[in-house]
């Protein structure tokens, strides 16, 4: 009787370490160190961004419940709308611009021409330079006397005032992310060099001009990667911070005010001020602030859903077609 217990128990334990749950038990252990970390560090920290938007809190006493005051502070605050404003005036213009020159970049670099792969490494080297090296770089290149403007001085033509003038502002920032869209072109290139060969050959026993070709084979089996590209853009663009941050402090003004006349005072630096700006009575508002992050992140889910609505009138995947 015993033995027969015994003999059960040990066929117990083989059938639970069987090998699909041994490789599930060790799939579970190797991602134990990031579930630990997501939950520390991003989770836990969501959680109570989302409790303190409903509080008082400048980090230094403890968080005292308001409600939905700051929620409604937000709304009737004329600041935050400058820095909506702003925000969304970046994503309508810099993504379509760098979308369509990295496209057109890659589609120069898939060419079987001489010295294409130097030519892959230099549009790629930008993206190795720091990012606020990179932004002083381009805030003396860009200043009214900078490279930039003698150049078009050279050419004729009377060069803005780019960072000191409200109006060049935003448009000097979209000249200034040209220089990082090294990434983006790799990534394209990629996607075209994917690209079956034999469907451009069909197309061209069918007659068709390069043009046609680009339009029915190049951007439909492109799509999907313009989607990714999009959709991350996107998320990016509402998210500047750095750039922003750092030419903000030109003119005398005080860095990260969004100078000059607010034109540069996107969301996240808006944010930012009110957290640890100092911006109003009793020292940082990270409750405030936690809310403006709370709506910040209300948009962008939107964004992305209304994005991934509109892919399936125009992202072609093929595996879906075969």
């Amino acid at each position: 009787m015993a033995q027969a217990i015994q003999r059960q128990g040990v066929a117990t334990r083989r059938s639970f370490w069987r090998p699909a749950t041994r490789e599930a038990v060790t799939g579970w252990l190797f991602a134990l160190p990031w579930i630990i970390g997501f939950i520390v560090f991003t989770l836990g920290p969501m959680v109570f961004s989302l409790y303190t938007s409903f509080t008082s809190y400048n980090i230094t006493t403890s968080p005292v419940w308001v409600g939905t005051e700051n929620y409604q502070a937000i709304f009737n605050d004329p600041r935050f709308y400058i820095s909506l404003r702003n925000t969304f005036w970046m994503v309508a213009v810099k993504i379509p611009v760098v979308v369509v020159a990295s496209i057109a970049i890659a589609l120069l670099l898939n060419m079987d021409l001489p010295g294409a792969r130097t030519f892959r490494a230099i549009f790629y080297l930008p993206n190795v330079l720091a990012g606020v090296a990179a932004i002083f770089l381009w805030r003396w290149i860009l200043a009214a006397d900078g490279l930039f403007n003698r150049g078009l001085a050279l050419l004729g033509i009377p060069g803005p005032a780019w960072f000191y003038d409200p109006a060049w502002t935003k448009p000097g920032i979209v000249v200034m992310g040209m220089w990082w869209i090294g990434g983006n072109i790799l990534i394209y290139l990629a996607s075209l060099k994917a690209i079956p060969a034999q469907l451009y050959e069909a197309a061209a026993i069918d007659g068709a001009t390069g043009w046609s070709k680009t339009r029915y084979i190049t951007l439909p089996m492109l799509s999907p990667t313009i989607f990714f590209q999009v959709v991350t853009g996107i998320i990016g663009a509402f998210q500047i911070f750095t750039t922003a941050y750092i030419i903000s402090g030109q003119n005398g003004e005080d860095v990260g005010k969004g100078g000059p006349g607010q034109s540069l005072l996107f969301y996240v630096l808006y944010l930012y001020n009110r957290a640890f700006g100092k911006s109003g009575p009793g020292g940082f508002q990270m409750g405030y602030a936690s809310a403006m992050a709370w709506i910040l992140f209300v948009i962008i889910l939107a964004i992305t859903l209304l994005q991934l609505w509109l892919a399936r009138r125009w992202v072609y995947y093929e595996s879906e077609q075969q």
